[in-house]
């Protein structure tokens, strides 16, 4: 019975167990649906409240009625090229459809500097063509445009193989806020305060400038838009930015640096400045192109061109010049018959009102020279200066319609004259002249030691006024010239006979040089007895003729190939007068295109300046003094000398392997490349030996030296005359005077190393003994020389004709010419000379310096 009895309860127990674990596994299962059921819920609902956001995303996204977006009772509104309205913090542009895929020039300048950087309020930092467009989801996009190949004609095939190849960065994407409808057209209105306190580089510094001021992190939160106004064609932002600064890193040893920190950001870490940025809208219908002549110099623009019916992309290359067009087409007609008209649209220059008053009417007279060269063009009053109108509160300096000369209160001693243009086209849109206080001093030391031997008011440590404003007034003149198109033309002075630059009536007629373009100072060959007060370069024949080469009026030309065989006709019959030649500033070879540089005889033309130089230097003293005052300004003045002396020194040595580069054309007669002739390079060596390699006593004034240096110049003048040696043993110039030198007619490398040797070793021949100067330059010449046994390689630019601007590059294995072996040839020449020398010799200091060039001399020929 009791098992019986266990056997019921043990399956009682079982059973119950499995009720038990029956009713926990609903329970668990229940549960698990219970737990699914709200998963889906949550999953539904977040569906649901994703869907709902989306909605409201979208509809928040979707442009609004304008009206509920600006209320134009409160929020302060502007109507323009863009139409600007600020509603509390925001700044909202309204984009007329009109505007869309337009090209806009954005210009930034810096409108408030940090102060020491050497940077300035007015300068440019940043340029680049624009275009808004309609974007890929409803919005509009904004691009940054930069035109590199084009295709003339849109409706051809090879159009869309240049568009795929040329796709433009978006640098902004903007949803559309509002939409206003008008019978003029729809506008899309974009919120931009976000995008224009940001640092976008098209619209602040590029990172090269950012490196150069130390400058790396932007600070939003210290940064903000400043105002931003609106003109008929152009839109003026005015933004305040704020900048990190570089850390500061401690080192042992001074490591290599490209740039500087500003004095703000040492003392805050930060650097706050103010930039303007002008977008202009460009011409819907661009200015037709005028194709660039490389006989006339002009800034240019260029980029690669496929035609559908040219066997390969040609690079179309075009000046850059101002639009000048006539009011109507009765004036059309009376400037082809040679009446002088009024351009629709004058070229005006305002005068900055941070200008000292007393230096303005010079700075506008500059301007206004330029209106006898476009007279020739067929213009009157086609350009003027204006003193800008300061209470005239609906202009502002910044704004791109108004070209300004801009006055930077710097220690800088320089001027510029840039231009915006359209680069679609080369059209000039303005230019703001930069103009720094302290080009005064440079223009007060060129002409103390240009023009002191002739004019008397040129002796004083100040110049009167009159004397500086018509400096001014030249320097002006030159950088108008940049800004209406014109390059340097650094070959305009060498068109003048040396002679005629001692002709009185000549000069008065002329000027000293053909164009106020070249780096021809004031004339330096003037002597006192000449009796020549014109001193001054002034708008020359060059000019004019360049003017009327860039401004002339074709009205009657069909398109630009008319236009260019016009203006070819012109140009050929030009160049038959050298005084209209154009120089180019790049040339490494041609010594008529030099800066600095006066007449067709640098040799003739240096040694009356030399001449000047040796009756100024023993007035230094007087012309410079001031009690109380410590010599510092006779040393400036004194360095002035010297420097003259050395451009000098490098007229001449350029005419050594010389080779003029004339441009020319089918059309024209004569070569374009031509050497120099012989004479004239022999006649270059002699004045080295004469003027330099013979000691110039006369630069070694103990009486000014004993006041401004603890040396007494020994140094200083075997640094010059090293200078010259390895200038003159260059490996380009060694290469050319071997090319050159197959002829007989031309000076040859051989005959270059025995001229210098005769002026350089005459104690040799006499048996004189040698001074401490000449020793200097003797260990000098033979060290050259030696090198000249293994010279490497040289790197040989050469100017390709028909360009704009830069070189080619060939590199010359030197080892692998004729140059070791004429070296060699001379230090055996040499070595023999002074083995004969040396038993003539008598004074011991010559004996010692004979002696050790001669072992010099043996260990380079035979280092064994």
């Amino acid at each position: 019975m009791r098992v019986i009895r266990y056997l019921l309860l043990t399956a009682l127990a079982v059973l119950c167990f499995s009720n038990a674990e029956a009713q926990r596994k609903k329970r668990k299962e229940k549960e698990k649906e219970k737990q699914e059921d709200v998963k889906i819920n949550n999953a539904v609902d977040a569906v649901a409240t994703a869907v709902k956001e989306k909605l409201k995303d979208e509809k928040k996204k979707a442009p609004k009625p304008f009206k509920d977006l600006i209320d134009t009772t409160t929020s302060i509104s502007q109507k323009g090229m863009i139409s600007v309205h600020k509603v509390d913090n925001k700044w909202y542009f309204e984009i007329p459809d009109s505007l869309l895929n337009q090209d806009i020039m954005a210009v930034t300048r810096y409108s408030k500097t940090a102060a020491g950087g050497g940077i300035f309020g007015g300068e440019e930092v940043n340029k680049q063509m624009i275009r808004w467009e309609k974007g890929y989801d409803d919005n509009i996009l904004l691009r940054s445009v930069t035109i590199v190949v084009a295709s003339p004609d849109s409706t051809k095939p090879i159009f869309k193989a240049v568009k795929n190849s040329n796709s433009d960065p978006i640098i902004g994407v903007f949803d559309i806020k509002a939409e206003k409808k008008e019978a003029s057209g729809n506008t899309s209105v974009i919120d931009v305060t976000d995008f224009f306190n940001a640092d976008n580089q098209v619209f602040s510094l590029n990172s090269v400038s950012k490196q150069l001021l130390k400058l790396s992190t932007f600070k939003k939160e210290a940064s903000y838009i400043d105002k931003i106004r609106t003109y008929p064609i152009n839109t003026e932002i005015r933004t305040v930015k704020t900048f990190v600064v570089v850390p500061q890193v401690l080192t042992p040893s001074p490591i290599p640096s490209i740039g500087q920190y500003l004095p703000s950001g040492l003392d805050a870490g930060v650097v706050t400045m103010e930039l303007n940025t002008s977008l202009i809208l460009l011409p819907k219908h661009p200015m037709r192109k005028r194709f660039f002549d490389s006989r006339v110099g002009y800034f240019a623009n260029q980029y690669a061109i496929f035609g559908e019916e040219s066997h390969r992309s040609d690079h179309e290359v075009f000046a850059v010049r101002w639009r000048l067009e006539p009011k109507n087409a009765e004036d059309v007609v009376r400037q082809k018959n040679g009446e002088l008209i009024e351009p629709k649209k004058p070229i005006v220059y305002y005068i900055d009102p941070a200008t000292p008053e007393k230096w303005r009417k010079y700075l506008k007279a500059g301007v206004d020279d330029w209106q006898v060269a476009f007279e020739k063009a067929g213009w009157k009053n086609a350009i003027r200066g204006e003193y800008w109108p300061e209470n005239d509160t609906t202009m502002s300096l910044e704004d791109a319609r108004y070209s300004v000369i801009r006055y930077f209160a710097a220690d800088i001693q320089n001027a510029y004259g840039p231009n915006v243009h359209d680069p679609r086209s080369g059209e000039i849109l303005e230019s703001h002249i930069g103009w720094y206080h302290n080009v005064m001093r440079l223009l007060r030391n060129w002409y103390i030691i240009q023009a002191g031997a002739v004019d008397p008011n040129a002796r004083k440590k100040k110049f009167d006024d009159e004397l500086m404003g018509q400096l001014v007034r030249f320097v002006s003149s030159h950088e108008i010239g940049h800004t209406l198109g014109l390059r340097h033309n650094m070959g305009a002075s060498s068109a003048t006979p040396v002679e005629k630059l001692r002709d009185k009536d000549w000069i008065s007629e002329h000027g000293h040089t053909a164009s106020i373009m070249d780096y021809a100072r004031f004339n330096y060959v003037a002597q006192p007895e000449d009796g020549i007060t014109d001193l001054f370069p002034r708008i020359g024949d060059y000019d004019k003729w360049a003017i009327q080469w860039g401004y002339s009026n074709f009205d009657d030309a069909k398109d630009t190939a008319s236009e260019k065989a016009l203006l070819n006709t012109m140009t050929v019959e030009s160049y038959k007068n050298p005084r209209l030649h154009f120089g180019t500033e790049i040339s490494p070879y041609d010594p008529r295109y030099q800066t600095e540089d006066l007449s067709d005889n640098a040799m003739k033309a240096s040694e009356y300046g030399i001449k000047n130089l040796q009756r100024i230097l023993p007035n230094l003293i007087d012309w410079s003094k001031e009690d109380g005052e410590s010599y510092k300004e006779l040393d400036e003045i004194y360095s002035n000398v010297v420097a003259q002396y050395r451009r000098y020194l490098g007229h001449v040595i350029k005419n050594i392997g010389g080779i003029y580069d004339t441009p020319t054309t089918y059309d024209m007669e004569g070569p374009t490349f031509t050497t120099v002739p012989k004479t004239t390079q022999k006649e270059a060596v002699d004045f080295l030996n004469a003027q330099l390699f013979k000691t110039p006593s006369w630069l070694l004034d103990q009486t000014i030296l004993n006041k401004i240096k603890p040396e007494t110049g020994v140094e200083a003048l075997k640094a010059l005359q090293e200078y010259t040696l390895t200038t003159l043993f260059a490996g380009d110039r060694m290469v050319r005077l071997m090319e050159t030198g197959l002829s007989n007619k031309y000076y040859t490398l051989d005959e270059l190393f025995t001229d210098l040797e005769s002026g350089i070793w005459a104690e040799t021949k006499t048996g004189k003994s040698i001074d401490l100067y000449r020793r200097n330059l003797q260990k000098v010449y033979i060290e050259k020389q030696i090198d000249l046994l293994r010279p490497g390689r040289a790197n040989v630019l050469s100017v390709p004709v028909g360009i704009t601007y830069g070189y080619s590059t060939r590199v010359v294995e030197l080892t692998k010419t004729d140059l070791p072996s004429v070296a060699r040839a001379h230090l055996e020449s040499l070595k023999t000379t002074l083995q004969t020398a040396l038993p003539k010799t008598r004074d011991k200091i010559t004996k010692y310096h004979l002696q050790d060039v001669l072992h010099r001399i043996r260990q380079a020929l035979d280092p064994k």
